[in-house]
């Protein structure tokens, strides 16, 4: 009980003694308390000796000291992070050990400074920026890339915390905050866990219920009151319908703004689900009112098929669809490519297959139909409703479907990398946001540097100045020597 005594004692010059595989060090609690979150601050607030022994791999009360079976030779970074707020690499550690020994002690990888974070990043991922030449080109970008996302990190991080900083002078801005955590921020606490479950059940029952209304099982006939339509099914329609409209007018009381709530393409998916069913109303009520426009009940049957697109909802609770969806948008270069690729693969192959098939096969007896079956085999989809019959028709298809191979995989390699990185850096944020607690009040900025943050926006920007300045120097040789 001394142990916790002393741990518990409000003395502001308290100290924790700590043994690292034999390297001995002294910190105050004062320093501790800056980081909560991290694994020696969490001593602090024990109150058990189970809970104690969870956190290292002994004790002496005794002497007060904490015992961790951990490499000593990495814990002076670590001591360096809680008396400076930044994290250091040196060139010669290994990153994946580094990273493990953070991770046990509870730092976040964000707090590595600007002038090692991207060479850090850069190394763990495999492209490390020694021996790079002029050359490596790719792999330049790739650095670039890393750095540009790493600030887009910071951005988000910050947008979050001016975001929850504007419910304190609110009405009911704790309250309301609070709730906008639950619905914003998928497992934050266990009611918004409870939210999601929730709120995912009801979109899968939405689309069920619109699959099924479309089986002639489960429709009526047309001398029925109801004219097709199943009254079960409308009432299932009809609930998920009002837990979409809370769900949307709860999100848009909460938010910190009405104008940034609409510039979210998330909350543009909530309205635009709900939006087909009120529009249905709207156009049934004009109809029943004026007979004249009874052509407008032709609207209602592409207004009706708009609800597929509740899945989408399914992104705000899903960090795999909303990667996705950031790497779609990253990657514009890319599908940009792959679709240049494939139109001129299928120009090639479409119009080879013309001329050699056009007098024995009436599927192929134009260069525009020859289009159908030249993408369905670049694609390797193959449905088989146009085959070619001779030889050279069908080595034709054989060049095709190779030539399709090796289209399609070289640009979805680079979106696939991508898709890893937006992934792993999005399972970060949340796990950031996750960690943030605003009960007392947001009495604490996150802790940032500004000059490491205007830092990491001035290297990218030299990085991408230097690639500019080498190409140029390239073409500038290339001429000289022409």
């Amino acid at each position: 009980m001394a142990l916790f005594i002393f741990v518990h004692r409000e003395v502001g010059d308290c100290e924790i003694s700590v043994n690292v595989g034999g390297l001995k060090r002294k910190l105050g609690r004062h320093l501790l308390a800056r980081y909560p979150e991290t694994r020696l601050a969490r001593l602090l607030s024990c109150r058990s000796t189970k809970s104690v022994l969870d956190l290292c791999d002994d004790y002496d009360a005794s002497k007060r000291e904490f015992y961790f079976d951990r490499n000593p030779a990495l814990f002076p970074y670590v001591l360096n992070f809680y008396h400076t707020g930044r994290l250091h690499v040196m060139g010669e550690l290994c990153v994946f050990s580094f990273s493990q020994e953070i991770e046990y002690w509870g730092i976040n990888d964000l707090f590595i400074d600007s002038c090692c974070g991207s060479a850090y990043r850069g190394r763990k991922a495999g492209q490390g920026a020694s021996g790079m030449g002029d050359g490596d080109m790719d792999d330049c970008d790739d650095t670039v890339s890393e750095q540009g996302s790493n600030t887009s990190s910071l951005d988000e991080l910050l947008a979050f915390y001016r975001d929850a900083s504007k419910y304190e002078e609110r009405f009911l801005g704790g309250c309301r905050r609070q709730i906008w955590l639950m619905l914003e921020n998928p497992g934050y606490n266990v009611a918004s866990r409870v939210y999601s479950a929730l709120s995912i059940l009801g979109v899968v029952g939405s689309i069920a219920n619109v699959c099924l209304n479309s089986m002639p099982e489960f429709q009526l006939a047309k001398g029925e009151a109801r004219g097709g339509d199943d009254p079960r099914f409308e009432i299932v329609e009809h609930f998920c319908i009002a837990w979409f409209t809370l769900e949307l007018l709860v999100r848009l009381w909460v938010s910190p703004g009405f104008l940034s709530f609409f510039r979210l393409p998330l909350n543009l998916i909530d309205l635009l689900s709900i939006s087909p069913f009120y529009l249905t109303l709207l156009v049934k009520m004009a109809v029943e009112n004026t007979p004249a426009l009874t052509n407008l009940g032709r609207a209602v049957q592409v207004l009706r098929l708009m609800r597929i697109f509740r899945v989408l909802k399914l992104a705000r609770h899903s960090t795999g669809l909303r990667s996705l969806g950031a790497t779609l948008k990253h990657s514009y270069r890319e599908v940009g490519l792959l679709l240049l690729y494939l139109s001129v693969g299928v120009s090639v192959f479409s119009a080879l297959a013309y001329t050699v098939e056009k007098e024995e096969n009436p599927g192929l007896s134009t260069i525009p139909t020859s289009w159908w079956w030249a993408t369905v085999s670049m694609t390797t989809v193959g449905y088989g409703d146009v085959v070619p019959a001779s030889v050279g028709g069908k080595l034709t298809a054989s060049a095709c479907i190779l030539a399709g191979i090796l289209v399609v995989v070289l640009p979805i390699t680079l979106i696939f990398n991508k898709f890893s990185h937006f992934y792993r850096r999005q399972r970060k944020l949340e796990d950031a946001v996750r960690s943030c607690q605003f009960e007392q009040g947001l009495t604490a900025v996150p802790v940032l540097n500004l000059r490491d943050y205007y830092a990491d926006r001035m290297k990218s920007l030299m990085a991408s100045l230097s690639d500019v300045s080498r190409g140029a120097s390239s073409d500038s040789g290339d001429d000289s020597l022409q």
